[in-house]
């Protein structure tokens, strides 16, 4: 008998390949496909497409302190917005410049999607604790001002940087205070501050 004949095992080598041969697949980590720049893809039913715009509201149009408190809350919701679908225009139009809290978002957002993305981030108002005029400061508060507190809760979703997953699904409690300013006939954030409630 010769070694490879049929009966002793079938045709020599055929254990070297898997038959049928596997389909290609992309390269995948954590249950998440790698994409060609090297980032985790996003899930197509978190796209960035799925989160709509918000629309300013008809009372957010308004010069009265009720009008500064549905801006504010619009505000929040760009500040959303821009965290799931990484377009902080709207953030941006609706901010003073000279805001370092709107500089702050903007960049951290702009960063997070240079190699990454966000999806399931949240902030919901639970309640106002203060909305009353702000004292004119010259040069740092203009005419026209309003402070805005809210107690929020919020959820920072899942989050991607490259090729590492964050799932922070847990409600965080926060007070975020805006500063709103009405010039040129609408609501513009010109300060904020964000102070973190669950370690008191």
């Amino acid at each position: 008998t010769s070694t490879g004949s049929p009966k002793a095992g079938g045709q020599p080598g055929a254990r070297d390949q898997p038959w049928p041969p596997r389909p290609r697949r992309p390269a995948m980590s954590g249950g998440y496909q790698i994409g060609p720049d090297g980032v985790l893809v996003r899930p197509a039913e978190h796209a960035a497409s799925t989160y709509t715009k918000p629309e300013l509201p008809d009372e957010a149009k308004e010069n009265t302190e009720k009008g500064a408190e549905a801006a504010a809350r619009h505000y929040l919701d760009l500040i959303v917005y821009a965290w799931n679908t990484g377009d902080t225009q709207p953030l941006t139009d609706m901010s003073d410049p000279s805001s370092n809290f709107a500089q702050g978002h903007i960049a951290n957002t702009q960063e997070m999607y240079t190699h990454g993305w966000s999806f399931g981030n949240s902030a919901t108002v639970q309640e106002v604790l203060r909305l009353e005029a702000v004292a004119e400061q010259d040069g740092a508060i203009p005419p026209n001002t309003i402070g805005v507190r809210f107690l929020v809760s919020a959820n920072n979703g899942t989050r991607c940087k490259e090729q590492s997953i964050a799932v922070d699904s847990a409600q965080h409690s926060s007070t975020i205070t805006l500063f709103m300013t009405w010039k040129d006939n609408r609501w513009t954030e010109l300060q904020g501050s964000a102070t973190d409630y669950d370690d008191e």
